[in-house]
């Protein structure tokens, strides 16, 4: 079990990274620590992917150009 802050079961793994690129994830992350670095990554490939979800989201809703903003904030 994480700490108290988490409370989220972790597995510990075994996996077989390429030493360079993590060697490059600590230099470029600004960890201390290879587990750090790697979560950092992971976080941020993850948000990544998300925004590209998103991104293609643009243009696919129609538009109201009568909508009146203002006026439905008052109700």
């Amino acid at each position: 079990m994480c700490d108290e802050t988490c409370r989220l079961p972790h597995m510990a793994s075994n996996l077989a990274i390429d030493q360079h690129l993590l060697e490059r994830a600590l230099e470029v992350s600004g960890e201390s620590t290879k587990k750090a670095a790697v979560t950092k990554a992971l976080q941020e490939f993850i948000a990544r992917r998300e925004q590209k979800l998103v991104i293609e989201l643009f243009g696919s809703l129609e538009w109201d150009p009568d909508f009146d903003y203002k006026t439905e904030r008052q109700r």
